[in-house]
């Protein structure tokens, strides 16, 4: 029985497989996809998805490798011997340990409940899990490669997700309630050697960060090439309305950390301020996250949790791009 669902397991289609009959596919229709690509209308589009993709791509990868370096070799009980006993005091500490230990924000949730799991005050484990995929180096440097002649946006992106770390963490752990997260669970990867740990890491980040940054990037292609230029205008053009408009949809995109500001840079009818709400929000609040959130921690802490965040970001974030910007 185990070598029959061995045998079936072996012959399942798996990601590579997909690609490799994806390029499959391209090489055989190459001729009518050179055709259509004739219609300047697509072939904005193809160029706009292209140049975001492959901007972001190597951030992208780097980030992942990083990732599963912390995840495999950097161990959690590290963490709660770091950190200081007072609650406080072990907020600011964890949220400034973002900056130094890079994560995609599908790698934040888990991590963090392995952190409580442990012994970490959720406080202190929630605000880095609000500050690793925001402020660490990787997502700085791409989002300087992406604002070339904006040095400020990375600073503003900078204060203003440690910001939200900060304040989400001392509000949790003044107004936090433990019966709000539920029991948590060992991670998957227990009795795994640390290059299993690195290799189911790297491969379950790539994978899926990759599919939202190509959702990311046929998204904000569609922006530039199929609504009207008018309507994007029209939101553009009134500062309230274009901060909460990216700031939603900084929640539907759900990109990764390390592609986002490719997407935010290729919106050139918004403000600076808009784009910096959606910098911030993104990797703290969107879709996959809250649905990591219910899956980890249960539905009751979501529901707080997540729209606290929501609201805590989008106003630090146009304070700091009023400020800064």
């Amino acid at each position: 029985m185990s070598q029959s669902a061995s045998t079936k397991e072996k012959s399942g289609l798996g990601p590579v497989e997909f690609i490799i009959a994806g390029l499959v596919v391209l090489l055989v229709a190459q001729r009518w996809i050179v055709q259509w690509l004739d219609d300047p209308a697509i072939s904005n589009f193809a160029t706009i998805f292209v140049s975001i993709v492959l901007q972001a791509l190597p951030f992208l990868v780097f980030g992942v490798i990083l990732s599963a370096c912390v995840a495999a070799f950097v161990p959690p009980s590290f963490f709660a011997k770091a950190l200081p006993k007072r609650t406080g005091a072990a907020v600011p500490i964890a949220a400034g340990a973002g900056a130094f230990l890079p994560g995609c924000e599908c790698a934040s949730v888990p991590l963090a409940g392995g952190l409580m799991a442990r012994g970490v005050a959720p406080a202190a484990a929630l605000a880095f899990l609000l500050s690793a995929p925001a402020i660490n180096p990787i997502v700085l440097a791409s989002t300087a490669v992406a604002f070339p002649n904006e040095p400020q946006m990375v600073i503003g992106r900078f204060i203003a997700s440690l910001g939200v770390a900060l304040v989400i963490g001392w509000l949790w752990s003044w107004r936090g309630k433990g019966e709000w997260i539920k029991p948590l669970v060992r991670p998957h990867t227990d009795g795994l050697s640390k290059w299993s740990v690195f290799r189911v890491s790297a491969q379950h980040d790539l994978l899926h960060a990759g599919g939202f940054l190509v959702i990311g990037g046929l998204a904000a292609a569609v922006l530039n090439t199929i609504v009207p230029r008018e309507w994007l205008d029209a939101v553009a053009d009134e500062p309230i309305l274009s901060i909460l408009a990216l700031a939603v949809l900084a929640v539907i995109l759900a990109i990764c950390s390390e592609a986002d500001a490719f997407v935010a840079a290729s919106l050139t009818q918004f403000s600076l301020t808009s784009r910096l709400v959606f910098l911030v929000v993104g990797p703290m609040v969107d879709v996959k996250l809250i649905s990591l959130q219910v899956g980890i921690f249960g539905r009751r802490f979501a529901s707080r949790f997540a729209p606290a965040t929501f609201v805590t970001a989008v106003v630090l974030a146009s304070l700091v791009g009023w400020w800064l910007l």
